[in-house]
């Protein structure tokens, strides 16, 4: 049994609706119940979604601040001053600082750009900036993608005589900057239509409002980029922009965009909003994580081909130490909170600080304890010599981080963000505190509800639904992104009926799925593992993606699984295990992935003549077989009530005895998973099923070799090379004869019992036990896994 990684949830089908839709729009009825769940209900609504329209756009004087920056603007072009463009260092900053790189030099103006370095100057607008500007002769900065809470460096920019206009889309703070003009169109009193812009997008107005319709149409390719980075709703003006920059990519006239397509292997003729989110985005924010984003600005706006593919190579190599840099990371704020969990149990908000945590990564490091603890994750990175913490927070639905921090605003020198990510500094003294603070404000915020994580599907279907047809109609609905998601769904009890590995080593999963005679393949990444889970036969449910592959000039649908549950107790057939105690804490560390909301608990049974080393096995609980009792811990601590809450049984060896088997049923009667490996004996090792004629003939032999008191050690030797049992067939078999009075044990020697009274070969105990043992020893060894499963499904029934 696999536990979900999270609760799935589709919405209630409107089969009224959707048959409506779909007979208007000639669409299948999966594309029309994608549509109607994501609000597009009527065949006008569901056009423009789908094909665009022209009320995706709005005035860009709509937006607060418009009117008097434009004025503004031509004024500095008509009087030849200077103009500072001062952006930030994330993708989308940098997209913000790009295309008004290329709207100033289509103007004609005069301009420098500045973009502070993530580790030694941090987020926002800088006093020593405008120094430098001033000193270079600016007279008006243009933000992009910042400024909207620099009050007091605005307040500094005035008092040096630069005019400020601030473009940004980020929260307004409650005391907003006096700058020249403030465009943003999160501002309370903006009555601009569409307020999900990112940085880009309002630089893009801006270039709207100079040029009007002489906007160059590339122009959306730099707008697509940061739209999609900084993870904001592709809906409504977003979703033309980026539509329209992913349509003119494919033939992208910028040297520096193809080369960023090349090193990160897009193919250009197919590039997707996915492309830039997983392929182009992280490289461009490499620049600003580990070095400057300077050189992600100049990839972006060099004419040089040359230049280009230089600068693309130079991203490619920083994104790879990126990965390194936060796998370092990650391991050790994993081992930090382990620690602390371990003392003080798991925080509603999780607040880790170390020195050597650079700066540039810590986001991403919050996003996977995130993913893997579902808290709110604030990593700091501690300077060695100043004691300021600057960190990254990534947040779960529940909880507003920048509602959270604003909570305990006296406590940092600056803050901002989102509701779902957010960076701040503050000093090491006070960590403490605002740990605490933090933590306070989750207490009277979150509920246990808020830390279970949910996954939105969009339906529950089976693989006859998923066609070919069905996965190229879904491009439809592209681009996808943020509020508007890959169409996931969920089909259950689809029953695997191929499993492999592929990749390098092993690293990839990929199955095939079957329902109703209907079949699909599905890839999971990353998944390799899990296929020593699920053998042929199993029956899965799964949350995926459908998407088409394309190989060979042949085209098929194909499934991304994103989560995967296994709703039956398993049997994990890993009989012959090389190392049985390796691969035992290999199976615990696979499954804890996928054990729901409690912990997994393993318990592992073993000989108590095994002599392999059991220091892998930490945290299990250790039990041997007992001729007496069946099984009994290896430690006194063992044993209690806390055996029932096992859920993962591990045998290194196979029971000997029936009355062991019935002993494991018993004493873990909760046991979702078993997993044999135990190692397989030769043939002659192994008991038989006893008959008349095993016995009959073994009687001729006995008669023939201890007519006279021989030692049993003798006799068994010499009935193991006459015969073709093995010695511990043989050796119960002279249990029976015992039982039964046809030979003598005593003092180690055996006589045979030349006229012994005629009695039943199955009024012996020892005859009924030996072919009850015998034919459980046949299922462990030679059994199939379905058969073995069915054997002891039926014992355990017998045990409970």
């Amino acid at each position: 049994m696999l536990h979900s990684k999270t609760r799935w949830q589709s919405p209630a089908a409107d089969p009224e609706k959707n048959g409506e839709l779909a007979r208007s729009l000639s669409i299948s009825p999966l594309l029309s119940s994608l549509l109607v769940q994501r609000g597009m209900n009527t065949a006008d609504k569901a056009r423009v979604f789908m094909d665009g329209g022209a009320e995706d756009s709005h005035d860009p004087f709509l937006l607060k601040g418009m009117a008097e920056a434009v004025p503004r603007i031509r004024k500095a072009l008509q009087d030849e001053e200077h103009i500072l463009v001062y952006g930030d260092y994330d993708a989308d900053g940098v997209s913000s600082t790009a295309l008004m790189i290329y709207l100033l030099r289509h103007l004609g103006a005069s301009f420098d750009i500045y973009i502070p370095h993530r580790s030694n100057e941090g987020y926002g607008l800088h006093n020593h900036a405008l120094d430098w500007a001033l000193q270079q002769g600016v007279s008006l900065v243009i933000t992009v993608d910042t400024g909207i809470s620099a009050y007091h460096q605005i307040a500094y920019a005035s008092g040096l005589g630069i005019d400020v206009i601030v473009t940004d889309h980020h929260e307004p703070p409650e005391l907003l900057p006096e700058a020249y003009a403030l465009i943003n169109p999160k501002l309370p009193d903006c009555p601009y239509p569409f307020k999900g812009l990112a940085g880009v997008g309002v630089a893009y107005k801006l270039a709207e409002a100079l040029l009007g319709s002489e906007v160059p149409e590339e122009w959306c390719e730099i707008a697509a980029i940061g739209t999609v980075a900084d993870l904001m709703p592709l809906l409504g003006e977003n979703r033309s922009l980026v539509r329209r920059g992913l349509t003119s990519m494919r033939n992208s006239p910028f040297p520096g965009i193809r080369a960023l397509l090349s090193v990160s292997g897009i193919t250009m003729s197919t590039v997707s909003a996915v492309n830039i989110a997983f392929g182009m985005a992280p490289r461009i924010n490499a620049s600003g994580r580990l070095d400057h984003a300077g050189r992600a600005v100049t990839l972006l706006t060099t004419s040089d081909a040359e230049e280009a593919e230089q600068f693309a190579g130079e991203l490619d190599l920083l994104n790879k130490e990126r990965q390194l840099v936060v796998e370092r990371i990650v391991g050790e704020a994993t081992a930090k909170l382990e620690e602390r969990i371990s003392q003080t149990g798991l925080p509603d908000i999780i607040v880790l600080a170390e020195q050597g945590w650079n700066v540039g990564v810590v986001g991403i490091v919050a996003s996977k304890l995130l993913e893997k603890y579902y808290r709110p994750v604030i990593i700091l990175d501690i300077h060695p010599d100043t004691g300021m913490c600057k960190g990254s927070a990534r947040s779960i639905p529940g909880l507003d981080i920048y509602e959270a921090l604003s909570s305990c605003a006296g406590l940092m020198d600056h803050f901002g963000g989102h509701p779902a990510a957010a960076g701040m500094s503050l000093p090491q003294d006070k960590l403490e505190d605002f740990d605490a603070a933090l933590n306070a404000y989750a207490a009277s915020i979150l509920t246990p509800e808020d830390f279970v994580a949910v996954t939105a599907a969009d339906g529950e279907v089976s693989i006859a639904d998923l066609s070919l047809q069905a996965a190229l109609e879904l491009e439809r609905l592209a681009p996808f992104g943020m509020a508007n998601p890959l169409p996931r769904f969920i089909l259950r009890g689809a029953a695997v009926k191929e499993t492999r590995k592929m990749g390098q080593d092993g690293k990839h999963l990929k199955l095939v799925l079957q329902q109703d005679k209907v079949t699909i393949e599905a890839v999971a990444f990353g998944k390799g593992p899990l296929a020593d889970l699920l053998p042929a036969g199993t029956l899965i449910d799964v949350l995926a993606e459908l998407s088409v592959n394309e190989w060979n000039g042949s085209r098929k649908p194909q499934l991304m699984l994103q989560d995967l549950a296994v709703p039956a107790a398993q049997l994990f057939d890993l009989r012959g295990a090389a190392d049985a105690v390796k691969q035992a804490a290999h199976i615990q560390e696979l499954i804890r992935s996928y054990s729901g909301s409690n912990p997994v608990k393993t318990a592992a049974v073993f000989q108590n003549s095994r002599m392999s080393p059991l220091r892998e096995l930490k945290g299990m609980s250790l039990w041997v077989y007992d001729e007496d009792a069946g099984i009994s811990p290896l430690h006194q601590g063992d044993s209690g009530s806390d055996q029932t809450e096992i859920t993962l049984l591990c045998l290194l060896d196979m029971p000997e005895t029936p009355e062991q088997l019935e002993a494991l049923f018993t004493a873990f009667p909760r046991t979702e998973n078993i997993a044999l490996l135990h190692s397989i004996r030769d043939g002659r090792d192994r008991l038989q099923v006893p008959t008349r004629d095993h016995f009959k003939s073994l009687y001729k032999l006995i008669a023939s070799i201890a007519a006279t008191a021989t030692p049993e050690h003798e006799v068994l030797l010499r009935l193991s090379r006459q015969s073709a049992l093995g010695v511990r067939m043989l050796g119960r078999m002279l249990d029976v004869f015992d039982e039964l009075d046809f030979i003598k044990r005593s003092g180690g020697s055996i006589t045979f019992v030349t006229q012994p009274a005629a009695k039943s070969l199955t009024a012996s105990e020892h005859f009924v036990r030996l072919g009850k043992t015998a034919e459980m020893e046949q299922y462990f060894m030679e059994g199939s896994r379905g058969e073995l499963q069915e054997f002891m499904l039926s014992r355990r029934l017998g045990a409970s």
